[in-house]
């Protein structure tokens, strides 16, 4: 779980910065996104601590996932700045049901007793409410107005859910 989520956190960080690598600090929308970027860097940090402290490596994906997340990043912004939030929506949606699903998980093995594993829990919880937050913001600035938003949106989505099945196995 925690390479999973430091590589999807990671993955955040290069998805803003190709954002505001596009639009710079003037365009719409570019003070919330690097807002949401602080944010995704604090969570980072946070799995990176994690993961030295307990010894977890890092998926051998990141190379990609820098790379991938910056493209999208600036592809989106490219395509205009509600196009760049409803980037953050989709991937928020997905992180969202992924860390909601991983809270389940960790409470079912704590058979009732709680999760079996607190801090992890906690840091999930924390930051699932940031994620929500996240997306919630990119539908308030426009999100659903970009031009082929379902199709988009779809996309995005299943390119998550396709990442977080890779950084399980690699």
């Amino acid at each position: 779980m925690i390479r999973v989520d430091q590589a999807g956190e990671y993955g955040a960080t290069r998805i803003y910065a190709g954002q505001l690598a596009v639009m710079g600090d003037r365009a719409p929308h570019s003070a919330e996104i690097t807002a949401m970027a602080s944010e995704e860097d604090r969570h980072n940090a946070a799995f990176n601590a994690l993961m030295t402290r307990r010894g977890v490596r890092p998926t051998m994906l990141q190379p990609f996932w820098s790379a991938a997340g910056y493209t999208l990043g600036a592809v989106t912004a490219l395509l205009g700045p509600e196009a760049a939030m409803a980037c953050t929506a989709a991937v928020e949606e997905e992180i969202d049901r992924h860390y909601s699903d991983q809270l389940d998980e960790l409470e079912m093995h704590g058979a009732g007793a709680g999760s079996t594993d607190p801090e992890l829990s906690g840091m999930i919880e924390d930051f699932r409410e940031d994620e929500r937050q996240h997306r919630d913001t990119a539908l308030a600035h426009g999100a659903e107005k970009a031009f082929g938003y379902p199709l988009l949106s779809g996309a995005i989505r299943l390119g998550c859910r396709a990442a977080i099945r890779l950084a399980e196995r690699i």
